[in-house]
């Protein structure tokens, strides 16, 4: 061990500190696009308190009844709502921002996304992009292609910034639709130079790099100015191994590969614990710290990712002043073996600049009622939050995560940034359980069915990243779809401070970190039920097709949801045991989104049509549709869009759990 500890005592030199001081040369001109774009992936710049000073805050669709925790606080109604209604040239338009600048845009979510968008900036009538809303966010609009924008996993995110010098207000056509705007605010007198169009054309070598880099984020950050310093150890059950290195210096990046006998164990039960200038301010699992755990789950993140052979690396820029100490304790009961790289370089400690923070926190067996904000970072001092990783495992298909994120900064009493759902934070939508990696935001591991299991889900605050200048509190709300269970959860929160800063989290202890086994899921199915998502679609406008979802016969149920209107038809083909007479019962699911629908067997309407809006998602009772003459094969199921409760969002939706026959009497 001495022989790697000497090769981490690196002399101070001048070449070396121009790597690290260069990056805010640019902050001495005109914020603009080009500035911003290079923001994306100066990973540090993050090292460094922002100059000129800002503010990032988030205007989204959240459910405006949720006014304080004694009042609605856990509201769920976040779909659809606006700053306001405006007329413009014979239309209707829904404010989602309006702010005052200088400022700039640096992402844009939406789940269902509608309209034409249209961006309006310094006061002008003329909007400055117009297009629609899914071509902007999907990654069609000319000059902004994938990954700077696109759909994953029903998620539409758009990361590519749009500056403004004196205002800004973005709206939409149509409504009824989830979206979060988050926005940069500077301080007045800031010279911002305002987006325009003709700007993409000179900017497509930049943009070009930058789809490079975010396209394989994983070769962001190269061999540092002495190259790597390779690593080899093994750490016994209850050992501890320590490093130190001396400054000014900067760990620029590491990578780590890990032998176990069973790697999903030991990357939890190895705790990573770094100190920097006699401040402790890394204390995490060694995969939670990589950003996804429990296990080896494959993504590449512009920070953190790990790859399917169980290689993790980091990019996260962690200057000190004098002295880092790495330490590595195994709480396990085996060996493990770590073997990689760490590259340092010099870098000149100045007033502005930060130390690298990430501490993780886990609570077991937590009820899903009463509901409450969970914890995700209290900190205080000067800094920048950059990012979380969270896992959850949850023992019931049920979704878990419908839960807002609350965050306040410098002694808000009301959230800056209030959220529409935890997978809408983390950048995908509608619980959907389907792995997905970005540069800034991954789901790397769902087990399933449904979101059964184990899940692990990272955002990466870059260019949207949250200053703070006195404290951080950062609050996710636990809103689960199933009232009666429990569920473990994990979070890391990585941040940067000025010296002396403090935070809320506990120090790790042996308990902390046992990997609590799942539970095994078994799928109920109703005897006899023919399952709605086994039908036969015989025909449909727009979409159906089986959703996932706990506590459904099967787990699941036929979901048409998207392409319809009122008058639209969806048929479903069925057989019966034998041709004759039965009572048919049906069993479906009812949302806020669903629709009105009269359904018809074999062309005779069964009874009036049925509302299927309820403020939650939630399985209907077993309906008698009535008695009807079947035949052995060839049945016809008619469903048809009739409208909408007046509460409802417009959706239209329907889904069919299962069919019940009973021959009748």
């Amino acid at each position: 061990m001495n022989a790697i500890v000497s090769l981490f005592r690196i002399a101070v030199g001048v070449v070396a500190t121009i790597g690290c001081i260069a990056a805010s040369a640019g902050e001495q001109g005109a914020i603009s696009v080009a500035s911003l774009l290079d923001e994306m992936t100066d990973l540090k710049g993050l090292a460094r308190f922002p100059h000129p000073s800002y503010t990032c805050k988030q205007f989204s669709s959240y459910d405006r009844n949720a006014r304080s925790p004694s009042e609605d606080w856990f509201a769920n109604n976040d779909c659809g709502h606006y700053l306001r209604e405006e007329q413009r040239a014979g239309r209707t338009e829904y404010v989602m921002m309006d702010t005052p600048g200088p400022g700039a845009i640096v992402r844009i979510w939406s789940a269902n996304p509608a309209g034409t968008l249209r961006i309006y900036i310094d006061d002008s009538e003329k909007p400055v992009i117009e297009s629609p809303m899914s071509d902007l966010l999907g990654g069609k609009f000319p000059g902004l292609p994938r990954p700077i924008a696109g759909e994953y996993s029903k998620g539409w995110n758009l990361y590519f910034p749009i500056p403004y010098a004196k205002s800004c207000k973005v709206t939409s056509d149509k409504g009824g639709f989830y979206y979060h705007v988050n926005y940069r605010t500077y301080e007045s007198g800031t010279a911002v130079r305002s987006f325009s169009l003709d700007q993409l054309e000179a900017l497509k070598p930049r943009v070009q790099r930058l789809v490079e880099i975010l396209s394989d984020p994983r070769k962001a950050v190269g061999p540092g100015e002495y190259g790597s310093q390779e690593f080899e150890l093994a750490i016994g059950p209850g050992q501890s191994m320590r490093h130190e290195m001396y400054g000014p210096a900067a760990i620029k990046r590491g990578v780590v590969r890990v032998g176990a006998r069973d790697r999903e164990l030991a990357l939890r039960s190895i705790v990573l614990r770094v100190t920097f200038d006699g401040e402790r301010t890394v204390e995490a699992p060694l995969g939670d710290f990589f950003g996804s755990a429990p296990g080896i789950n494959p993504y590449a993140g512009l920070p953190l990712g790990m790859t399917a052979e169980g290689v993790m690396y980091c990019h996260w820029y962690m200057p000190f002043r004098d002295r880092a100490i790495i330490e590595l304790e195994n709480f396990g009961k085996d060996e493990v073996t770590l073997s990689g790289e760490l590259d340092v370089e010099d870098c000149k400690w100045t007033d502005e600049m930060m130390l690298f923070h990430a501490k993780w926190r886990a609570e077991f067996d937590v009820p899903t009622r009463p509901m409450v904000d969970w914890n995700y970072l209290n900190a205080r001092g000067r800094g920048v939050f950059v990012g979380v990783a969270f896992a959850i495992d949850n023992p019931v298909r049920d979704w878990w995560g419908e839960g807002d994120e609350k965050i306040y900064v410098d002694g808000e009493t009301f959230p800056s940034h209030f959220g529409t759902g935890t997978e809408d934070y983390y950048g995908y939508a509608w619980c959907w359980p389907v792995r997905f990696t970005h540069a800034y935001h991954a789901q790397p591991r769902v087990d399933g069915p449904g979101n059964y299991g184990r899940t692990s889900v990272n955002r990466f605050h870059i260019l949207d990243r949250i200053p703070f200048t006195k404290d951080f509190k950062f609050d996710m709300e636990l809103w689960h779809w199933n009232e009666k269970c429990k569920v473990n959860m994990a979070v890391v929160a990585y941040w940067y401070a000025r010296p002396g800063a403090t935070d809320g989290f506990k120090p790790i202890r042996a308990e902390d970190v046992v990997l609590r086994p799942m539970p095994e899921y078994v799928v109920p199915r109703v005897k006899g039920a023919i399952e709605g998502e086994e039908l036969k679609i015989v025909r449909v406008a727009g979409t159906a097709e089986p959703q996932e979802w706990d506590g459904l016969s099967g787990g699941r149920h036929l979901w048409w949801h998207a392409g319809m209107k009122p008058g639209d038809v969806m048929a479903l083909e069925f057989g019966a045991p034998k041709a004759g007479k039965y009572k048919v019962i049906a069993k479906f699911l009812r949302a806020r989104d669903y629709g009105i629908h009269q359904l018809a067997i074999n062309g005779v309407n069964a009874g009036n049509p049925i509302d299927f809006y309820n403020p939650d998602v939630r399985a209907s009772n077993e309906v008698e549709l009535g008695t009807f003459e079947l035949k052995e094969r060839g049945n016809e199921l008619a469903v048809t869009v009739v409208g909408a409760n007046d509460k409802a969002v417009k959706a239209y939706m329907f889904g069919l759990d299962y069919i019940l026959l009973k021959p009748a009497e």
